[in-house]
């Protein structure tokens, strides 16, 4: 395990040292989940289709829920703006 030393920046931002970033094939624009627990903060790397399958894993069982439900888009859609209204 490498350890490298960072600082925070004024708008929060951390610097991951390029000699890890090059390590572990950070790129730019790349996803973190970030976990903190009694002072420890500790970042990993997810790929974007894994948060698009865990997503659609998610989202298939309320559609089908919905629809053997009757909802339509228009059903939701106007929840949605009589919720937004009335906060």
């Amino acid at each position: 395990m490498q350890v490298e030393l960072t600082r925070i920046s004024e708008k929060g931002q951390v610097v991951i040292p390029s000699s890890l970033r090059k390590e572990m094939g950070i790129k730019k624009s790349d996803q973190f989940m970030i976990f903190g627990e009694s002072g420890t903060v500790i970042l990993k790397k997810i790929e974007t289709p894994a948060i698009k399958k865990t997503f659609d894993e998610i989202a298939k069982p309320l559609q089908q829920a919905a629809k053997q439900a009757g909802l339509t888009r228009a059903d939701v859609k106007k929840a949605i703006k009589d919720i937004r209204n009335a906060a």
